[in-house]
């Protein structure tokens, strides 16, 4: 019996073990992660969304897919310098129709290849608003921001488990598909989770989408940004990431503060969103700190659309008129600059200047 019993535990020992190190080795090391990082030089770019699309689904879907803005916005990206683009997807749009989708997943890295141009897509989304449908979008309400921007999934099936399966299907055939291309620089697993006052309940999503992307293991690297002070999905975030990704709209003293804790961490850091001029986070301020630590910038908004992103979080403007002062973007719809000043510092720091 007691033979047995060592026999027993050491098997149990062993499992707990493997189960373990099989974890691990789904998580980039330290060295494999800063390697790669070495190899992409400095990145700088944008949160793009075409300026003819109000939120993922009119990017996406077939009637409103839109190659040529696309083309022409990233032109405009890359004019200045910009090397990167983090985009968002749709659970929707695939399941819609997903061979579709994922041509023009492809259409899209083509066409930013050819500008020189990495994506980092993003599949999973916590912000604005909650019920997504299949069709035509919504026009922009005047004057208020992002108006029309879709949660990924919906808030329904957010809450509800039972209907995740579908989602695991969506991750593992995007991943599947992509998981090889060197076009794709990075997946950013699920944007701000436990925003709309989701909190804590967007933890178990959260961790099947490292699940299920673990079990595909691109050969790209996963991470999911750090957005607000919430201890249990901060440290998950975390300590899942290959690379470490963060949002940081305050600041250029605060930035400063934040990356150099992150930082600690010994891993690549990457700000996936800043930029918010009433709020002090400006391109003249903030450049010269990114650069200064090596840390990737990518701001929100390229282009003034359909999203009506030039306009605060908490202050509409219901008349429609343009603010003084944008909030987010960079370019009008002619290509023409907001401010040609910001133009300029932006190209002095990738060197197009």
């Amino acid at each position: 019996m007691k033979k047995y019993f060592i026999v027993l535990l050491a098997l149990v020992s062993f499992v707990l073990h493997h189960n373990v190190n099989a974890q691990q080795t789904k998580i980039w090391s330290v060295e494999k992660a800063n390697a790669w990082y070495q190899k992409q030089g400095w990145l700088v770019g944008a949160n793009f969304l075409p300026s003819t699309a109000i939120n993922q689904l009119e990017m996406w879907q077939a009637e409103t897919f839109d190659p040529a803005t696309i083309d022409k916005e990233l032109g405009w990206a890359a004019a200045i310098g910009m090397n990167v683009m983090r985009v968002y997807l749709h659970d929707l749009a695939w399941k819609a129709d997903a061979a579709g989708f994922k041509k023009r997943m492809d259409q899209v890295l083509k066409i930013a290849a050819k500008h020189r141009i990495k994506i980092v897509f993003t599949i999973f989304d916590d912000c604005w608003n909650p019920d997504a449908a299949i069709g035509k979008q919504p026009d922009p309400k005047p004057g208020i921001h992002n108006s029309g921007w879709v949660r990924s999934p919906n808030k329904e099936v957010h809450n509800d488990s039972s209907q995740w399966n579908y989602l695991e299907l969506y991750v593992k055939d995007v991943l599947n598909n992509f998981k090889n291309d060197d076009r794709v620089l990075m997946w950013d697993l699920y944007n701000e989770p436990g925003n709309s006052a989701y909190d804590l309940t967007s933890l178990p999503l959260l961790k099947k989408v490292f699940e299920w992307a673990w079990a595909v293991r691109p050969s790209q690297p996963l991470t999911c940004a750090t957005w607000y002070n919430n201890k249990e999905l901060n440290e998950y975030q975390l300590s899942h990431s290959d690379v470490i990704s963060i949002h940081n709209y305050n600041d250029a003293t605060n930035l400063e503060k934040e990356l150099q804790e992150k930082l600690k961490l010994g891993r690549p850091v990457i700000c996936s969103e800043y930029m918010a001029r009433t709020r002090n986070s400006k391109f003249q301020t903030h450049l010269p700190v990114f650069k200064k630590y090596n840390v990737g910038a990518i701001n929100w908004g390229l282009v003034a659309g359909k999203s009506n992103t030039i306009y605060q979080w908490d202050t509409p403007m219901p008349d429609g008129s343009e603010p003084k002062l944008w909030f987010h973007d960079v370019f009008r719809k002619d290509g023409s600059a907001y401010d040609p000043k910001e133009i300029e510092v932006i190209k002095t720091f990738t060197g197009k200047k």
